[in-house]
This record gives structure tokens, C-alpha cells and sequence, in this order.
């Protein structure tokens, strides 16, 4: 299928999770992308397998929850062994529970969740060209000029912005001359995705061993797993290798005979810990892989670039649309840049201990680590420590130049994620929560506290006539049943509380005034809103 506009506003390279995610984002607000990958198609291969809370609450924004929800499965829990038996063990059954409307570990295929944005886009009328390369780009500070082939027809177009989304051999990087700096694990790993007739259960199972590491995933599907670990050195540079030939490994590391019924795929391969220098060179971008890469530890890699695009959307957005001005478009890598930053260093610490042969770590696993694990996840406190950090809701952007905190007794700052509060709604009687009123697109101002009526209609007529299509307004006055949301940003009686949430569910503003100067001085000069 050959590009038929010679020119775009956004062309998106690379049609995996972040890819498609950045269309459909982009979608949300009017803009139609061309998306390029040069693939067949999307991938029939599982990969990424686990969906965290703050994805979750991405997908809900959307209206796709349901099909993630009904198409995967809870993990029930992680199981650390040690020499084939059980040390340690930790429930995952509603771990944060509170703090988010999917308190779990979401185990849903990444070909799923590339099926599910490819049906939003196709909903939504955006085609994907596959089979279409990048061949070469060039910018200047008007446009970006990129040459794309699709089989033998090769073709040249522009755009206004370029996001790189293709993968950890990123073209687009590589074009860009961006360094990507980092290492590979010297350890080759296996694989497979299969049906075995000794179902574990639906908890995570790692192996810890003399002989080397493996780990069991459970997929939603009946007695389906995926099986990860550590290849001995002799099997080394072997790219013909067979599960069969990894199956007697692994039964040693497990201690016990893994009676595999179905093979649905088998690959070795080489983890990398890399991350690009730079997120954005002129009028392009880098999401995803393409930004960053690391050990799979914690099943944070895709909602990771989930995440990248989530966050860049809006602003460009904002952009496209001339409501924002291009400026807000550096806060995309100085958000993001030192997420990525402490995901590498964190993950790669621990698969590093994972994979020690050293006499002093080995000791500290056998002995240290199971007493350690059972402490630590018998203390609530800890739970809800490594929920956030797993989860990804915990991620804040105190330090972005595009939030503004000017409140004195708020525990809840600008910049940091909108928390997951139920509110009932005494005008509909009913109830609901804070990400709910956050599900339209664009920015969301809050009004916490008793306000007169000649106040609310001031409020609505500034919203009229200055962002009519960019902010959207709710009114929560005190009342019996919705003091746990005072509470929870520190209003005392007779105190209010106004919040500008971010159209990623991140608050921009938070003052202990309701002050339409102080809002416009906000979105105008901090932002960056263009108002005529």
C-alpha cells in the first residue's frame, strides 16, 4: 500500500505498542498520522506480556479496558525458589488496592495489545502502511523530509514532526546520528511460549540456581506459560538451538521434569541495557525501544514506551492544533529522559544479582534474600512502596517546568500523578472517581470547596471564552461522603483547593486559591496555551 499524502503533520516510524499508541493518542485529538513500519504486519509472537496499573488506567482513558481485562488474566503472585525449592513467596491478589481502580499485575499478550490499538486505529479510519522502510530523513526548522520504500516503489514525503517508534535497531536513530549508549549481557537466554501438562498455577515462578535461572509467566490461556532463562555456556552463539536441546537445562535448574504438550514459540537471544543520549534532535522524536532498552525484570519495557508516547502525544497535539506553543514539546524528554534513566540503572542491578555466579552474592540469595523478601511483603508500607514502583503509578514529573505547585499544605504536589480517588457525585447521585471526570481529552480543572454560585458561572464563562475546547471543569463541594478527597490534599474546613490536571492525568496546578488569574497566568505562560 503506497503513502498517498505528500505531505503529514506526524509521521510515526514503527507500528509496535509505542508506535500504535502514539497514533491513537493522536487520534484522541483530531490528528490523523501516517504510520509506517516496514514489517509484514503486526507481530504473531507474544513478547511483552505483563500490563501494569498505570497502563491500565491509559487503556480506561481510551475505552479499551474491557478487552484487556476480559482477554487476560491477574497474576496471582510471584514464587522464589531456590535449588527447586520454594523460599519465598508474595500474593499479588489486589497488592494496591487503594491506590489505583486495577490494584494488579495484568498478564496480556503484547500481540494483543497491538491487535487492540490496530482495531482502534482502523475504528478510527488510520491505516498502517507495513512493508514501508525508511530509507533516509533529512530537517531543517520548517519540516522533516524522509524518504520511505514500499517493495520496489520508492517514495519521498514531509512532515512537520518525525517520532521514531522503530525499535532498538531505530533507524530513525541511527539517521539522527544519537548515540545509544549502554551494554549487552554477556549471558544468552532462551524463550518459549508453551503448554505444559504440569500446570504451576497462576503465579510467577523463579528459579534461582547454582546451574542458572529460569522463570515460569503464566498467560491467560489454560496451562500456557511463558518459560525465560539462562543458557549454559556450551549452548553459546548457537542459533539452531531447540527447546529440546534446552529442555534438560532447564529441568535441572526447576528440579523436577517439565512435560511440555505444545510449543508455540522458542527463541535464544542477548539482552541489551542501552538508552539513547538525546529523546529529540530538531523535529524528531524517539519513543519506546528506540529510546531505551533493558533487562525484562518487572515487566516494565512496553508500558515504558507506552508511556513515552502517552506523555509526547498531547503536547504534540497541542502543537499541531496551534494551541500550544512548540516550546512545551521539551518537556516530553526532560519527563522522560530520567524515567528511563532510573529504569535502566534499577533493572539492571537487579538482574545482576539475579544472574551472579559470586560465591558472596550466591550466599546472600540462599540465605539473605528469602528472609528479606517474606519481612519486607509482611509490611503494608513496603507493599505499596513496590506497587508504585512496579505499577508505574509512583512516576512524578515534580521537576517538569510545565507544572506549577503553589500550595502550602497540599501532601499531593504539582507533577505528580492524579491520585485514584472514588467522589460521589450528589448532583447525579451516584458514584464515581477523579480519572473518570479526566476521561475527555484535554486539560481538566477541579474545584475543591464551597463555592458561590456567581463563582462557578465566573469560572464557566472564562472557560467559554478562553479555552472552549481545551479545559474541562468539575465542582466538588465539601460534603460527608467525599472527605477522604480533602483529605487527601490536606483542605481543612472552609479551605479550597483549585487543580488543573494534565491531559496525561498528571497535575499541573495546585493552589489553595481559586484565582483565574493565577490559572491563566498558568496555562499561558507556563503551558504555553496560545489564547487570542
Amino acid at each position: 500500500m503506497t503513502v498517498t499524502q505528500q505531505h503529514t503533520s506526524v509521521l510515526i516510524v514503527g507500528a509496535g505498542p509505542s508506535g500504535l499508541m502514539m497514533a491513537a493518542q493522536l487520534l484522541r485529538y483530531g490528528i490523523q498520522p501516517v504510520i509506517i513500519d516496514h514489517k509484514q504486519g503486526p507481530t504473531n509472537y507474544s513478547k511483552a506480556l505483563a500490563v501494569q496499573a498505570r497502563s491500565l488506567e491509559i487503556y480506561r482513558q481510551m475505552g479499551l479496558i474491557d478487552a484487556i481485562i476480559k482477554g487476560g488474566k491477574q497474576a496471582a503472585g510471584v514464587v522464589f525458589n531456590q535449588e527447586g525449592k520454594e523460599v519465598a513467596a508474595m500474593s499479588l491478589a489486589n497488592v494496591g488496592d487503594g491506590q489505583t481502580a486495577f490494584p494488579f499485575v495484568q498478564l496480556y499478550q503484547q500481540s494483543k495489545n497491538e491487535r487492540l490499538l490496530l482495531e482502534y486505529l482502523t475504528l478510527n479510519c488510520c491505516p498502517v502502511y507495513w512493508n514501508t522502510s525508511l530509507v533516509s530523513l533529512s530537517q531543517d526548522a520548517e519540516r522533516v523530509s524522509v524518504q520511505i520504500q514500499s517493495g520496489e516503489e520508492t517514495q519521498t514525503i514531509t512532515c512537520d514532526w518525525l517520532v521514531g517508534a522503530d525499535g532498538a535497531h531505530s533507524l530513525v536513530r541511527k539517521q539522527l546520528q544519537i548515540p545509544f549508549n549502554g551494554d549487552t549481557y554477556q549471558h544468552q537466554f532462551y524463550l518459549a511460549d508453551v503448554k505444559i501438562s504440569n500446570p504451576l498455577g497462576d503465579k510467577i515462578d523463579l528459579y534461582l540456581s547454582k546451574k542458572g535461572f529460569a522463570g515460569f509467566f503464566p498467560m491467560p490461556e489454560e496451562q500456557c506459560y511463558r518459560i525465560v532463562g539462562n543458557l549454559p555456556l556450551e549452548f553459546d552463539g548457537r542459533d539452531d538451538l531447540t527447546i529440546d536441546e534446552a529442555l534438560p537445562y532447564l529441568n535441572t535448574v526447576v528440579g523436577q521434569p517439565i512435560t511440555i504438550e505444545q510449543t508455540n514459540w522458542f527463541t535464544t537471544y542477548r539482552l541489551h541495557h542501552r538508552m539513547a543520549d538525546k529523546f529529540r534532535q530538531g523535529r524528531c522524536f524517539l519513543i519506546g525501544d528506540a529510546a531505551h532498552i533493558h533487562s525484562p525484570v518487572g515487566g516494565q519495557g512496553m508500558n515504558t514506551g507506552l508511556q513515552d508516547a502517552y506523555n509526547l502525544a498531547w503536547k504534540m497535539a497541542g502543537v499541531v492544533n496551534s494551541q500550544l506553543n512548540e516550546a512545551v514539546l521539551d518537556s516530553y524528554a526532560d519527563e522522560r529522559m530520567p524515567v528511563a534513566k532510573f529504569l535502566l540503572n534499577s533493572t539492571d542491578r537487579v538482574f545482576k544479582v539475579i544472574l551472579s555466579r559470586n560465591w558472596f552474592v550466591g550466599q546472600f540469595k540462599k540465605w539473605i534474600l528469602p528472609v528479606a523478601l517474606k519481612s519486607a511483603w509482611s509490611k503494608p508500607a513496603l507493599r505499596d512502596t513496590f506497587f508504585k514502583k512496579i505499577s508505574q503509578i509512583g512516576i512524578s514529573y515534580r521537576d517538569s517546568k510545565i507544572n506549577l505547585h503553589l500550595s502550602h499544605n497540599s501532601p499531593i504536589k504539582a507533577g505528580d500523578r492524579l491520585p485514584y480517588l472514588k467522589v460521589f457525585d450528589e448532583k447525579k447521585q451516584e458514584e464515581t472517581d477523579l480519572h473518570e471526570w479526566c476521561s475527555k481529552p484535554g486539560f481538566t480543572m477541579i474545584t475543591l470547596g464551597k463555592l458561590q454560585e456567581i463563582d462557578l458561572f465566573t469560572l464557566a464563562k472564562w472557560i467559554t471564552q478562553n479555552y472552549p475546547v481545551n479545559l474541562n471543569f468539575f465542582y466538588l463541594p465539601p460534603s460527608a461522603r467525599n472527605h477522604h478527597v480533602f483529605d487527601a490534599f490536606g483542605i481543612g474546613e472552609n479551605q479550597k483547593k483549585a487543580l488543573i490536571v494534565r491531559p496525561d492525568m498528571y497535575l499541573g496546578f495546585v493552589n489553595d486559591v481559586v484565582d483565574i488569574d493565577m490559572m491563566d497566568n498558568y496555562l499561558q505562560n507556563v503551558v504555553g496555551f496560545k489564547v487570542s
